[in-house]
């Protein structure tokens, strides 16, 4: 059945930037439902250097600009773990925040749109926010194989 998330997407940059909301927007619910997390909550907080530098500071003690930073609400989850749902504050993932000025250089360098770049951004914040992670190459495995089987379902 198809349910609906709450996706929050707040806009906090200066400067105009090419991409699609809705898509981004339909892009998450799509990724969500397969996942089985349609009704879920996910912020996504669209910003530029210098507040996600601030943030990735603060929060991770790196004094620069990233492209994506996450913020799981289920901090224990492990890969392929399912949430334990016990109440509906139980029904959010988290937030995910991405400097679009950031996006727009490595997009560029990619050679593809933001939009589509966007997408990438989207599926490696919310594989963070179910518990994948990077950092050693057994866990990179893992979280890759994830992600380029989110990023099929909306190519």
């Amino acid at each position: 059945t198809w349910k609906t998330a709450m996706i929050n997407i707040i806009e906090k940059h200066a400067l105009k930037y090419d991409y699609d909301t809705e898509r981004l927007k339909k892009s998450t619910q799509i990724i969500l439902n397969f996942l089985g997390y349609g009704d879920f909550d996910i912020g996504i907080l669209l910003t530029d250097n210098s507040k996600i530098q601030t943030m990735n500071k603060k929060f991770r003690g790196k004094d620069t600009p990233t492209d994506i930073l996450s913020f799981p609400y289920h901090t224990k989850l492990k890969p392929d773990e399912n949430i334990e749902i016990t109440s509906e504050e139980d029904k959010s993932l988290g937030d995910i925040i991405i400097s679009l000025e950031k996006s727009k250089v490595d997009a560029e360098e990619q050679n593809c749109s933001l939009s589509d770049y966007l997408n990438v951004l989207l599926v490696h914040g919310i594989c963070h926010l179910l518990g994948y992670d990077h950092k050693i190459d057994s866990e990179y495995e893992k979280m890759e194989k994830q992600e380029k089987k989110l990023l099929e379902l909306i190519a």
